[in-house]
Parts: C-alpha cells; structure tokens; sequence
C-alpha cells in the first residue's frame, strides 16, 4: 500500500474530547477548597477531611463508583510510626477492563511546621494536580468509554511517594490492565521570582524501559496536544523525573506500567513545602491549557483499541520503508515516523484497519517509525 507523507486524520477535537469545556474558574475553586484545610499532611487528621471533601465531589458526577481506600504506611522518612493513611479513587466503567488513570497528590506539606497542625495549603503542590484529575472526571462522566478511567488522589507523597506505591502494588496484584497512567503535580504556575515566564508549555517527563512504554506514551501526549489544543503544548524531558527529585508516576513504572509526569516549566521552590503554597501565586488560565492537554491525551487513551503487536520493519533494499504488524480485525491503526534526532513525531498516515503499509519516500536508515491503534500508545519497529 503507497502511503502519502501525510493525510487527514481524525483527532479528539473532531472527536469531541470537551476540551473547549474545560473551565479555569471551576479548577481555581477546587485549589482552594483543598488549600482551606489547615494541612493536608498525611500525619494529620486533615488528610482525611479533604478526601472526604473531595470524594463527595466525585460521587456528586453521575456514573462514577468512588473509593475511599486505606492503607497502611509504614514507618520511615517523616512517617514517626506505622499507621494508617487514606486517598480517593473514583472509576469511571468503560466497555472493556482495559484501563487509563490519572491523579495529583492530595497531601500538602509544610516543612517549618508541625505535620499534624502546622498551615500547609499545597495550592500549587498539589491541589493543582488533584484539580486537573477532577476537572477531567466532570468533562469525561456521561460518555462510554471503551477502557475503564481511574481518577486518583494519592497520598503520602510527601513522605516518600507511599500512597502511589501501594496503588501501584494493588495494581500488580490485582492484575489491572493499566495501560497509561498521568501524574499531574505542580502545575499550576506559569512563572517564578526569578523572572522566568512560560505561559505556553507543561513539561513532561518519562524514562526508557524495556517492561513499559512510558517513553512513547509522553511522545503520544505531545504529538495529540500538537494536534487539539492550540496555543499550549508540551516540553518533552527524556529522564525519570526532575534532578535527584520524585514523582507519584514513578512507582507504577516500578512495577511495569507505563507512566510519565506533568510539571509546570518553572517552579519556585520558596513556595514549596512552605506556607506560600497559595492560589494567589498560580496562574488558572495555564492550569487550564494544562487540564486541557491532559484530557484530550486521555480521552484518545481511552477510546483507544489494542495495540498493534510484533510491529516491524521490512528488511528491504528501497528507498521506501515497508512496515508489518499483528493487529485488532476492529481497530483502525496509525503510522508514525521521526528522524532519529527528533524527539518527537514529525509525520503521520492513518491506515485504517490494514496490518502493513509503505510509507513512500522515507527511508528506514534515517527515520525510527511505529504504530498504534487510533488514540493509543505507538509501538515501535524493530
């Protein structure tokens, strides 16, 4: 089959993904509702009064099934003694067990106070995350979905990123097919004291691996945020997470499902971990265009159908590259291709139903090309 460099496609916005819909006053309310509490530590009572408030936000979306889980967290760095902690999970059911999720942390901190009743509002970190996960669910609910979305807000990452490993475990354990999942935290402000200003980007970052496909899953987050949301996009940075610091997604990577993390391009570290964590530092039309990249990343995932398997390239001599994969007899599959200095996807074909392609012109030595279902995570050649 001879392929043109591009053609039309079908993206989210044509598709409907709400992202006109998405509401900067709505995502500030929430923010500050949780940056109210006194604390949101993990240690402290306000924990569980704001996953109280905050589960009774969820339930109040019709179709959504919302889980106040507990778990236990052990003793160790800020954690004084073994006891119990709490965070929200709201599912929203799709067709099919296949699953997407995305969430912020919920706890706060305040590191020149007591745990238990020193202020600590964590507006930006990380009711901003807890916001964008909400603000998704609300503009999602009322739709059929074929995977299943999880919308989450952790806890105890503050103290070492406990809640999202016993998620991550659960996860594992209870053999979920999680196939993306979006940490969003910090990403409410577009500037810092500095005089550093980005209005434009959210950064994203991933890892390489061999058990998940985090790295193509971020690559899949630009290039439908090139394609849906105009004026704002993505700012790719290829490692785990910021210099010698973590993030709730990278605990699930631990356990192989693939994961990456939002982070706003310039953070102020005076107003973290401080009682300067407040709304009135953020910028609600970023947090916006952030939500917004979020949920057309997320409804492509989730109406997405299988991934293509044992995707190739056909060993040939052309100046063409010919390409061949196992697919779904239901699933309509899009090709990508990039120079393998570009970090990110520089043309693409939609080919339908077909499990192999010629895409002309484009040589095998110079490009790296993959395939994934319509909306889903590429897989790349080999």
């Amino acid at each position: 089959m001879l392929l043109p460099l591009m053609c039309a496609l079908l993206t989210n916005s044509d598709a409907g993904s709400g992202i006109e819909q998405v509401d900067p006053k709505r995502l500030e309310a929430t923010v500050r509702r949780l940056a109210s509490f006194q604390t949101r530590n993990t240690l402290s009572p306000g924990l569980k009064e704001a996953c109280e408030w905050l589960a009774s936000e969820y339930r109040s979306i019709p179709g959504l099934k919302v889980e106040i889980w507990e778990y236990t967290l052990p003793a160790g760095r800020r954690v004084p003694h073994e006891m119990p902690a709490y965070e929200v999970v709201a599912t929203l059911t799709g067709k099919t067990d296949r699953t997407v999720l995305i969430g912020g942390h919920i706890d706060s901190l305040n590191l020149q106070a007591d745990p238990a009743t020193g202020r600590a509002p964590g507006a930006n970190d990380d009711a901003s995350g807890v916001a964008v996960a909400l603000e998704c669910a609300r503009l999602m609910a009322g739709r059929s979905w074929s995977q299943t979305i999880k919308f989450v807000a952790f806890s105890g990452e503050e103290q070492g990123l406990l809640g999202s490993t016993a998620l991550a475990k659960r996860a594992k354990a209870e053999n979920w097919k999680l196939e993306a999942v979006l940490s969003n935290d910090t990403v409410g402000s577009s500037s810092n004291k500095a005089g550093q200003k980005d209005t434009k980007h959210v950064r994203v970052f991933s890892e390489e691996g061999t058990d998940h496909n985090s790295r193509e899953l971020a690559r899949y987050i630009d290039w439908e945020a090139r394609q849906t949301v105009k004026g704002f996009g993505v700012k790719l940075v290829f490692r785990r997470d910021r210099f010698g610091r973590g993030g709730d997604h990278t605990p699930f990577v631990e356990q192989g499902f693939s994961a990456v993390r939002f982070v706003e391009t310039h953070e102020e570290y005076t107003r973290q971990h401080t009682p300067d964590d407040l709304p009135e530092f953020m910028d609600f039309k970023h947090l916006a265009n952030v939500a917004r990249v979020n949920l057309s990343a997320l409804s492509g995932l989730a109406q997405a159908g299988p991934a293509p398997t044992e995707v190739r390239v056909v060993r040939d001599q052309s100046h063409d590259t010919s390409l061949a994969w196992k697919g779904d007899k239901d699933t309509d599959y899009m090709v990508y291709w990039r120079e393998t200095t570009s970090p990110v996807w520089q043309g693409w074909v939609n080919v339908g139903k077909a499990t192999k392609a010629r895409i002309d012109k484009v040589n095998k030595d110079d490009h790296v090309f993959a395939v994934g279902a319509i909306g889903g995570v590429p897989s790349e050649a080999k």
